[in-house]
């Protein structure tokens, strides 16, 4: 019987995460990018939209995942028909993960020599192009590194989210682990979630080392 609870609610976070993942690193990513092109001396360099989309993210950042979920249930009720369940834990994972990882793909196109889009224009290339073709592609390593970092904090919002109705790994510790004084249920379900966080870093590492370390 534990087996196969336990079986479901790492099935239930698994979905979360892979579907919050997936939003997050399109979102992400974009948010990011613009960011990016935006910034001070920037090739779209727009202070105002610049310093209202970076308070954006650091407001995002700066709200406490449990705070977060709580305070957006009727923008979730409204997006997905209820405030419970797996469904409704991946717009709040995804809205605490976006800014966060928004900042660090900001963060790894910065870190890249400066003068590549100077380089990219003098070849011909417009600002997207160079963006696409020269910026993303140098900075794939540390976006993926920093991909994986956002997927392990995913991992940890979704145990939190099951403390109050999201489902999944949380749940079951919670209600049937702590509550019911469940030390075997508790263990294994920390152990899972170890495990996980252990396959997505190493996953990260490995596309990292085998295709772009040459």
């Amino acid at each position: 019987m534990l087996i196969n609870h336990l079986w479901q609610a790492t099935l239930e976070t698994a979905y979360m995460t892979f579907a919050s993942a997936t939003f997050t690193a399109f979102f992400g990513l974009l948010l990011g990018c613009v960011l990016f092109l935006c910034r001070k001396n920037g090739p779209w360099e727009q202070p105002v939209l610049y310093r209202g989309l970076s308070l954006t993210v650091n407001i995002g950042r700066s709200i406490p995942y449990i705070i977060l979920m709580c305070a957006i249930v009727p923008f979730t009720r409204l997006l997905v028909g209820t405030s419970i369940g797996t469904n409704a834990a991946i717009v709040s994972l995804t809205l605490a993960a976006i800014p966060f990882f928004a900042r660090i793909v900001e963060n790894s196109l910065l870190n890249l020599p400066a003068g590549l889009f100077e380089l990219a224009n003098a070849l011909g290339a417009k600002p997207l192009e160079a963006l696409r073709h020269i910026y993303l592609q140098d900075a794939m390593p540390d976006l993926i590194r920093g991909f994986s970092l956002t997927v392990v904090n995913l991992i940890g919002y979704s145990a939190m989210a099951g403390a109050v109705g999201g489902g999944g790994l949380g749940s079951l510790a919670i209600h049937d682990g702590y509550q019911r004084f469940d030390t075997l249920t508790m263990t294994l379900t920390v152990l899972v979630l170890i495990a996980m966080v252990q396959c997505v870093q190493s996953l990260g590492d490995l596309i990292v080392k085998r295709w772009f370390n040459h």
